[in-house]
């Protein structure tokens, strides 16, 4: 059986910030269709489905990223990850305060075009935290250097 990575919340965060730059696109086309009348509203369950498991996803990597957050606290200024830590725990507010309006979006007529237009709004926002959150966490690893307590000190030829 493979070993889990270390450190494990580098390795989790891709997944929400990957579905997070995705779901703009895939709602925005969803919702495009549906109100074409391309799509059956149905088809909205996919955009539903990938705001779970970005909010869930979002969600896991919060909580690793706190059981790893001492490990680096000697090298990174605590601001510094202070601040990562208030935009991750953003995103996964946001992300699960606007799940019900793109579940909301299965509803058929105009309150679900409605929740559909809200559900694509909603995920430009997300995508900003995610952007946000990415960029913060890269700071704490490029900028601040921790990465380093992870690294296996080799000695030299």
């Amino acid at each position: 059986m493979p070993e889990l990575p270390s450190p494990l919340h580098p390795a989790l965060v891709h997944l929400p910030i990957a579905l997070a730059m995705l779901f703009p696109m895939l709602g925005l086309a969803g919702a495009i269709g549906i109100a074409r009348g391309w799509l059956p509203v149905r088809s909205w369950a996919l955009v539903v489905l990938l705001h779970v498991i970005l909010a869930g996803s979002a969600w896991v990597a919060e909580e690793v990223g706190h059981d790893e957050e001492e490990k680096i606290e000697d090298v990174v200024p605590k601001d510094a990850i202070h601040e990562h830590e208030e935009a991750g725990e953003f995103m996964v507010l946001l992300g699960f305060l606007t799940l019900p309006v793109s579940a909301a979006g299965l509803l058929a007529g105009r309150a679900g075009g409605v929740a559909r237009g809200l559900a694509v709004l909603a995920s430009l926002a997300l995508g900003a935290a995610a952007l946000r959150t990415g960029h913060l966490g890269g700071e704490l690893v490029y900028r601040y250097g921790g990465a380093e307590v992870y690294r296996e000190k080799t000695p030299a030829p």
